[in-house]
């Protein structure tokens, strides 16, 4: 049992501790349509994986990244709503990923893990590498909190002060994806972005400053991977479900039962 639950646990944590100050920024930028266009893009990300003998999550953090750096520069355009784009970018990755995982006749792929995450098979090795890449883009997020801040509150005036909003504003969009590539094992392609904004949603009630708010997203976020853990493996249920059915609920308490804090 521990041998099974404590690396699946350890994953399950990390993923939560970075993901909260990320999804905050999701939050305030109100970016979470774009998380779910790389969520999507990650199954194509397999899918090339599988046809290029990459390794998968390599294969997922090109795909999601060359999304991102594509969804960069479509934005700029004036000829297609951005949410509409979005949805285009979104919906024909993810067809195009399904259409050429069902050509591979020699590879079989679990779909339905791909899709909702496989937290109870990872592994040691898994923990290392989840650990490596956390800590990639902890560090990186340092480095452009301030500016993501500042664009966060007034692009505009962020720019004028000389932040380099573009340059900003993507790298934190390669964070993003690092964070589904990541994600991909634990909730899966179509519930990571979940694990971003909820969490981020919750301690928005609970919260004064920024920092307050991402430590507490962080947290809440680590509690619901351990209730949904811990419910996976009480009732048989899938486990990257049953953390965002946590992560759910425990936002509805808090907006339910929790004041809001004043100041």
């Amino acid at each position: 049992m521990i041998e099974i639950l404590l690396p699946a646990l350890l994953v399950g944590l990390l993923l939560a501790a970075i993901s909260g100050p990320l999804g905050c920024f999701v939050v305030w930028s109100r970016m979470a349509y774009f998380g779910d266009t790389l969520a999507h893009s990650a199954l194509l990300g397999i899918a090339l994986g599988f046809l290029f003998s990459l390794n998968l999550t390599v294969g997922v953090i090109l795909v999601t990244s060359g999304i991102a750096l594509a969804l960069t520069v479509l934005q700029r355009q004036h000829f297609i709503a951005n949410d509409t784009l979005l949805g285009i970018m979104a919906h024909g990755t993810l067809a195009l990923g399904l259409v050429l995982v069902s050509l591979m006749d020699h590879v079989r792929v679990d779909l339905l893990g791909l899709l909702f995450g496989d937290l109870l098979a990872t592994s040691l090795a898994d923990v290392l590498w989840v650990s490596a890449l956390a800590l990639l883009i902890g560090i990186a997020l340092r480095f452009i909190w301030i500016p993501m801040l500042n664009i966060a509150v007034n692009q505009e005036l962020a720019q004028a002060e000389g932040t380099r909003v573009g340059l900003v504003r993507l790298l934190f969009m390669l964070l993003l994806a690092s964070i589904v590539a990541i994600g991909m094992k634990v909730v899966g392609a179509l519930l990571i972005t979940a694990m971003l904004i909820i969490p981020a949603a919750a301690a928005r009630k609970l919260s004064r400053t920024p920092e307050q708010m991402a430590l507490l997203a962080s947290l809440i976020g680590m509690g619901a991977v351990a209730g949904g853990l811990l419910l996976s493996w009480l009732a048989d249920t899938p486990a990257g479900p049953s953390i965002v059915l946590c992560a759910a609920t425990g936002f509805s308490l808090i907006y339910l039962f929790v004041p809001t804090k004043a100041g």
